[in-house]
């Protein structure tokens, strides 16, 4: 029978060709099938591995470019942990720099009342909710199965009370009034082509259209329509010219773009009404 960092070392040969952490994800998928910390991985590097059938299984998962965040059902973003699998978008490092401009508006506007389109896991929702306890937000998906982990993820944090999840269309069939929309919307072109990996997530959270900028015009006119004074979205690194000619088209004033670690443009801010 094998210990634990034989089968770790092992492990880790085997994910090379799929991931850029292999050691890493393999102590991750050992620390959840024994439902250990990393750490006691280490002090107890000599054990034997009871079950290396049941750890097989689950490196033999990841070797086929399945998430290890489906394969683990957990995911981590920002400071919180979260219930993701099959069926609902894995929240990625990205997205938490919506979080920060969404916040930077609450913050500076004093936003009491968010919609959040497209809640997927409730990652976006959750974090704004814990940041600001006086925030008060509907979250939108035409997805069942993302809605059934937004609802359990939000009742897990707590915030059922605060957070009332929708299934809707954009925002259709709500007829409340909003201070902000924030959303990750899918963006990306039907032509493009989608990574191993990514392939295991629902397309119809990833493709934005035939362009991929086609839903987030979608809500910058319903947004417009609806007289909601600010919009924050997520989007692709290469449709910062297209949204801002789409905005000048609709008489809206420049959004405010802002970019990932990488320096590529990853999103924007649009006020479309002055306050008074």
């Amino acid at each position: 029978m094998p210990t634990i960092e034989e089968s770790l070392r092992e492990a880790a040969l085997r994910l090379k060709r799929v991931s850029e952490r292999p050691r890493l994800e393999a102590e991750i998928l050992m620390a959840h099938l024994l439902g250990k910390s990393r750490i006691w991985l280490h002090t107890h590097a000599d054990e034997a591995l009871e079950d290396p059938e049941a750890y097989e299984a689950l490196v033999g998962r990841r070797e086929k470019s399945e998430p290890i965040e489906y394969i683990t059902g957990r995911v981590s973003f920002y400071d919180t942990e979260l219930e993701v699998g099959e069926g609902v978008l894995i929240a990625r490092p990205e997205t938490e720099l919506l979080v920060d401009m969404a916040a930077e508006v609450i913050r500076h506007h004093g936003i009491r009342r968010m919609c959040e389109i497209g809640v997927g896991s409730g990652a976006v929702s959750i974090v704004l909710a814990r940041k600001f306890p006086h925030l008060r937000i509907t979250a939108t998906d035409i997805s069942d199965k993302a809605l059934a982990y937004a609802r359990r993820n939000v009742a897990a944090h707590g915030l059922s009370d605060r957070i009332e999840t929708v299934k809707a269309d954009l925002m259709e069939g709500i007829d409340e009034a909003f201070d902000l929309v924030v959303s990750n919307p899918p963006y990306i072109c039907e032509a493009f082509l989608l990574p191993h990996s990514v392939r295991y997530e629902p397309k119809d959270a990833l493709i934005g259209g035939e362009k991929g900028d086609e839903l987030l015009c979608r809500i910058i006119d319903t947004c417009r329509t609806r007289r909601i004074p600010h919009l924050v979205c997520e989007m692709g690194y290469d449709q910062r010219a297209s949204i801002a000619a789409y905005c000048r088209l609709r008489g809206l004033p420049e959004p405010k773009f802002y970019k990932d670690l990488a320096g590529l443009d990853r999103g924007f801010y649009l006020q479309l009404k002055s306050e008074k």
